[in-house]
């Protein structure tokens, strides 16, 4: 067992958890950053920009991925997952199943041969599967660490037994497919929870023409749509016929405070829709973009004036009305219905592009990482935290920040983040 007298475990390597760890390791506490994806960076990574400075996501990002995996006092569990916890506050035994990723970290330089040869084409999770990768990929450019990765639900060699031309093509000898998955066991004095959101589906929504109309698309799958690294090179096109998108409606409240769905405001959908629409207009001055509403929350610092901005120099027209349904014309161009609050009337608007600000919710393996750490969940499935120290789970020595305890923007959750370093630092630096 790898016992550390201060040692805190930081579950979910996005930017909450990062944050956390980093904090923690200039403090001098060793840290465990377990992620369960190939590489760390959550859903900033998949981020153009960042409201409401409307700086790149990715250039803020970068240099924490690169203190984080070269920190003395921080150690990356990456494909990794926590399958149980014992012990009390100052003493937790964590139990992690370490999933192979039959590749050798220490030898793989990315150089991309590998990649280049294999014959597997599947939809890239990255990408919000808006194009395909190999069976052997990069998570993505700028993922940390930055190796390889095979897909054991898609090689053929690990389903079928054939192929095994990467191994054949890598120079550095780092493919190896007799890695096994293994376990392994952690002695830590706290834990800090920042597993993150995932975005809710709209297809369980008919009305909005999801999945059904190739020009509806998600907030999310707009941003690897306009992002430099994603999968039309940053270009905004319609997914119909790789035509310019000119003409765009932002749908907000697609799942959130909505008593069928998620009762719940997500908090960042109208900042995040303001953005979205503010991008557009740099690609190109001639877009025109409507942002369909029915109360405007720009609540955080500096969201107000984001917003007046939006309006007077990007030449975003916000309509409050209540959006009923989203047809298509003959050439697959979105026609939004709704009616407008103010004169109570019912209009239509024939858009190139309809994007769907969906609600944050809580990981699907929410409430099984729950059980695992012994915590209670809310009414939503977030994690539940007490009411006069917000970042502490319902277990002393577990806490949580960032959007697995409500929806919230990347700097509270970067705030939070440090809290909860600081209340870690507390237990195992007594």
């Amino acid at each position: 067992m790898e016992a550390e007298s201060k040692a805190v475990l930081v579950i979910g390597g996005g930017i909450s958890g990062i944050q956390a760890a980093l904090d923690l390791g200039d403090m001098g506490a060793k840290v465990h950053l377990v992620e369960r994806k190939p590489a760390i960076g959550g859903r900033m990574a998949q981020l153009d920009k960042t409201f409401p400075t409307n700086d790149c996501s990715i250039c803020i990002l970068s240099p924490k991925l690169a203190d984080c995996f070269r920190h003395n006092n921080i150690k990356l569990h990456t494909l990794s997952e926590v399958k149980k916890v014992t012990g009390k506050m100052g003493d937790f035994v964590v139990k992690l199943r370490k999933y192979a990723r039959f590749v050798k970290e220490d030898e793989c330089v990315n150089c991309g041969e590998c990649v280049a040869k294999c014959p597997v084409k599947v939809p890239d999770e990255f990408d919000m599967e808006l194009r395909k990768r190999e069976a052997i990929y990069p998570y993505y450019l700028q993922g940390v660490p930055s190796v390889m990765t095979i897909d054991r639900e898609n090689c053929l060699y690990l389903t079928r037994g054939v192929c095994r031309i990467c191994e054949k093509f890598c120079t550095r000898n780092a493919i190896d497919f007799e890695q096994e998955d293994k376990d392994v066991t952690l002695h830590v004095g706290a834990i800090i929870v920042a597993t993150g959101f995932d975005p809710f589906d709209p297809s369980e929504i008919s009305q909005y023409g999801y999945r059904r109309y190739r020009n509806v698309v998600t907030s999310l799958e707009y941003e690897r749509l306009i992002c430099a690294s994603g999968p039309t090179g940053g270009h905004l096109t319609r997914p119909s016929d790789k035509k310019p998108a000119k003409n765009l409606a932002f749908i907000q409240c697609v799942g959130s405070r909505d008593l069928k769905n998620n009762s719940y405001c997500s908090s960042v959908c109208c900042m995040h829709a303001t953005k979205e629409a503010m991008l557009a207009y740099e690609h190109d001055p001639k877009v025109e973009s409507h942002i369909f509403y029915m109360d405007l929350r720009a609540s955080g610092k500096g969201f107000q004036k984001y917003v007046t901005r939006g309006e007077q120099e990007y030449k975003i027209s916000y309509v409050r009305g209540s959006v009923a349904k989203i047809t298509e014309d003959r050439n697959e161009n979105p026609i939004v219905w709704y009616e407008e609050t103010r004169s109570s009337k019912t209009k239509k608007m024939t858009v190139d592009l309809v994007v769907l600000a969906t609600s944050l919710v809580p990981k699907k393996d929410a409430e099984e990482l729950a059980k695992v750490l012994g915590v209670e969940l809310d009414e939503y499935n977030f994690f539940k935290t007490n009411l006069l120290n917000p970042l502490d789970t319902t277990r002393p020595g577990i806490f949580v920040c960032g959007c697995c305890r409500e929806p919230t923007d990347i700097p509270e959750s970067v705030a939070q983040a440090s809290g909860t370093a600081e209340r870690a630092a507390e237990i195992v630096m007594r």
